[in-house]
């Protein structure tokens, strides 16, 4: 597979403070792709300036070999986008959010008709077709939400922090959702920063800060470039932390600890990449 999303030198600044610092970025056709990193740090901005929501100041994107400058149509037509806040209209019943997202891709009817049955089917959303939108849990309207995005069949599904706000089971109901798509071939790109949504569902991840990424590999590469085994324990009332390639040597390690300080030795995730690379954790703290 090609890469069907090409970023180079991306830059946008917000009343002169840069969000987005020459970025350089290739995501491959079929790819889930995922951004980590703290509020602030430049990735969801990132996903604006290319599903063309907003604006950016130089560079050059292209998705599936369009310009988004030069063809902006032909390159909408091959996203789908899901933002934070679901934008489905409340007005309206979920099917007629549906109609009115064909409506707008000018797709005909009988197309549309076909095209709602197969993805409601597909994600169990037929019961709820005739309801209101706000009568569905935040889960089920996050569903919608992705039907009424894949409608026009798009090739790259832009899902910005989906799983937000909602409790662990909705959570887990979405990635199952997420994985069928990805499953069916559509390229996903994620932001989030719940680390074990990066680390369940994501074939790579950039870990961005400053605008800038700063790491960028499979999860599991990412979290052996630090070393595969953490030492998590106590030192001067601070929680401390020491990295190592193979369980014997953090168990070598941890029994040269003190007697009486509580130790844990557990595999190493990607917070732990990340406060390793920036000092800080995936939430923004010091």
């Amino acid at each position: 597979m090609g890469d069907i999303i090409v970023i180079e030198d991306l830059v946008k600044t917000f009343d002169g403070k840069t969000a987005v610092d020459r970025l350089n970025l290739r995501i491959r056709e079929g790819e889930l792709f995922g951004f980590l990193g703290p509020n602030g740090a430049g990735k969801t901005t990132t996903v604006r300036c290319v599903a063309t929501l907003t604006n950016f100041d130089s560079g050059t994107i292209t998705v599936d070999g369009y310009d988004l400058v030069k063809n902006p149509r032909e390159a909408k037509e091959r996203m789908g986008v899901i933002q934070q806040q679901v934008s489905l209209d409340k007005d309206l019943t979920i099917r007629e959010n549906m109609i009115s997202h064909a409506m707008y891709h000018m797709m005909g009817r009988a197309e549309r008709d076909e095209k709602i049955r197969e993805l409601s089917d597909f994600f169990g959303l037929e019961e709820y077709l005739d309801r209101p939108v706000d009568s569905l849990s935040g889960g089920w309207k996050k569903r919608a939400a992705i039907v009424c995005a894949m409608l026009h069949n798009p090739k790259v599904l832009f899902l910005d922090e989906p799983t937000s706000g909602l409790d662990i089971n909705a959570r887990r109901l979405l990635w199952d959702v997420v994985r069928r798509l990805h499953a069916g071939g559509t390229t996903i790109v994620l932001t989030t920063h719940y680390i074990e949504e990066a680390e369940a569902l994501c074939d790579r991840v950039g870990i961005i800060d400053h605008g800038r990424i700063i790491a960028l590999d499979t999860p599991q590469r990412l979290c052996e470039s630090v070393g595969s085994v953490a030492v998590e324990y106590m030192e001067d009332a601070r929680t401390r932390y020491r990295y190592f390639g193979t369980r014997e040597e953090a168990n070598a390690f941890a029994a040269g600890i003190n007697t009486g300080v509580d130790v844990t030795i557990r595999r190493t995730n990607l917070e732990d990449v990340f406060v390793e690379l920036t000092g800080k954790s995936v939430g923004g703290q010091k």
